[in-house]
């Protein structure tokens, strides 16, 4: 474990950053499935297009003079009869293939409480088919990593904004009270980029261990039981995957971090009935989205060419999200609404504020510096070959002399030779230097009897049983890391539910 010290990149290495085009925010659509949808919304997902249509006398008699039909279009639309599979494969991938090229990359839900915001970024404990697009998003990482030739490292924070103070949701002094914990807080240096202090960056070489962390985060979150939800989150979630990849034989290392979150549904505390607590906790959360909505306006006036002063500092969430708003990042909004008659002036609210988002642009970039270590290991391997090569160019009379016998350390290291160059993860671009004529002739044997088949080479050469024995294990291998991680939800969810019942009791 270790602490966020900074999220640009080390001053000390050379940065090569390769700009990409402009490009808006893509906007979707998910509806909650509900028995009676109102009768004034429509949803066509073929088109991207929602309709809704409000009134013309309200209530008790008044007229609307405003318009009374409201048509919405979208990059994507889920209706209510969508998977969360298909929700990762419209939402998610994209985002992801290109966090995994070195982009940014930033996914966040937004909606009113109870229209399915958790559900769609983290999923339901009930069922294993209702997993989120973290817990599938992992699992879609891991996949890649293992086809991909380049080496991958993972690492995973998880950020807590409960009434605008931040907190470390991988805390190991997770038994404190949250007013007792220490507070991750935002610093700003003079370049403008933004230090999280007493966040903690946590390694994950497996997906079992990312969803352990997830699960570990998700036990901390911050629940409450109100009228519109049994298990409404009070806080804004902020679940952050870095990601750095080097390509076989390069020196210049990739550092990407996609951001999902879990923000705070708004609510109407005429309609919750919120008291106490409840009522402080939602006055903070509709102030905070209050503030975001005002970073989105002011992007939104940029973007029509206004000049006009865009307030990130004004809460600790827009700070945060600087980069996922208008900066270098791919960011991607999932709008969430219900389609009950109760709940179609705050769906329509939450579409008005999406068409605002969709107009903002963020300049994406792929984040490369040169990684000295490896730069010089590059530097110090082209020497080593070239020496080679020159006692080649010499007459090779290092070992033993003009036709002198190899040790057998030699040959060792001679079949070790063969064995790499010839192997499925050898650099095609990789020279072969064996170092003098004498290991260029053992080389070619070896190589020859790795050909035929012949008994010296059939340790290393005959390829068939040991890529099907691999292929078994990985497959084994596999179906067991899957086991565990069902074994892993079914001991987190007995132990929510023991927590429930013993806040209950």
């Amino acid at each position: 474990r270790s602490h966020v010290g900074s999220n640009s990149v080390s001053p000390a290495a050379a940065c090569v950053i390769i700009i990409i085009m402009a490009s808006n925010i893509n906007v979707f659509l998910r509806v909650r499935p509900c028995a009676k949808p109102s009768p004034h919304f429509t949803c066509e997902p073929e088109k991207g297009f929602v309709t809704f249509e409000t009134e013309r006398h309200g209530p008790e008699g008044d007229v609307n003079h405003n318009k009374t039909v409201h048509n919405f279009r979208f990059n994507g639309i889920m209706p209510m009869s969508v998977t969360q599979q298909e929700a990762l494969d419209m939402v998610a991938k994209p985002v992801v293939d290109d966090v995994l090229n070195g982009l940014n990359g930033t996914i966040f839900a937004y909606g009113q409480t109870g229209s399915g915001k958790t559900f769609t970024i983290t999923g339901g404990p009930s069922r294993y088919e209702d997993r989120g697009l973290i817990p599938r998003t992992l699992a879609y990482m891991f996949e890649c990593f293992r086809t991909s030739t380049s080496q991958h490292k993972m690492y995973i924070s998880y950020l807590e904004i409960y009434q605008d103070k931040g907190y470390d949701l991988l805390r190991e002094d997770s038994g404190k009270k949250l007013e007792e914990l220490p507070k991750v807080v935002m610093r700003e240096d003079g370049d403008g980029h933004f230090h999280l202090r007493n966040l903690s960056i946590n390694v994950a070489s497996s997906q079992e261990e990312a969803l352990n962390l997830l699960f570990l985060g998700d036990t901390n979150r911050v629940v409450a039981e109100t009228s519109m939800n049994d298990a409404s989150t009070r806080s804004h979630c902020l679940f952050i995957i870095w990601i750095e990849s080097t390509a076989p034989g390069s020196d210049v290392i990739r550092r990407s971090k996609l951001h999902l979150v879990d923000l705070a549904g708004s609510e109407r505390v005429s309609q919750t009935g919120a008291e106490g607590k409840l009522l402080k906790e939602a006055t903070a959360i509709n102030q905070s989205l209050h503030y975001l909505e005002r970073v989105i306006v002011a992007l939104h006036a940029r973007a029509k060419g206004e000049q006009m002063h865009v307030p990130y500092r004004d809460s600790m969430m827009t700070s945060v999200l600087r980069d996922s708003l208008g900066g270098n990042c791919k960011t991607t909004m999932v709008a969430c609404i219900a389609a009950e008659p109760s709940n179609i002036m705050e769906s329509l609210s939450t579409c008005r504020f999406a068409q605002r988002v969709a107009q903002i642009q963020n300049n994406a970039k792929v984040n490369e510096e040169l990684d000295p270590t490896l730069l010089i290991a590059r530097l110090k391997r082209e020497v080593t070959e070239l020496k080679q090569e020159l006692g080649i160019a010499r007459g090779g009379q290092e070992e033993g002399g003009e036709g002198g016998e190899l040790t057998d350390e030699d040959l060792d290291q001679c079949r070790a030779l063969v064995l790499q160059f010839v192997s499925r993860k050898a650099d095609p671009k990789q020279h072969f230097v064996c170092g003098s004529v004498p290991r260029s002739r053992a080389c070619f044997r070896i190589l020859r009897d790795l050909c035929n088949g012949a008994k010296g080479g059939a340790a290393g050469g005959s390829a068939a049983d040991p890529a099907r024995k691999a292929a078994l294990e990985a497959e084994v291998q596999k179906l067991r890391l899957e086991i565990a991680q069902r074994d892993q939800e079914i001991a987190m969810m007995v132990q929510m539910l023991s927590k429930q019942r013993g806040g209950a009791d």
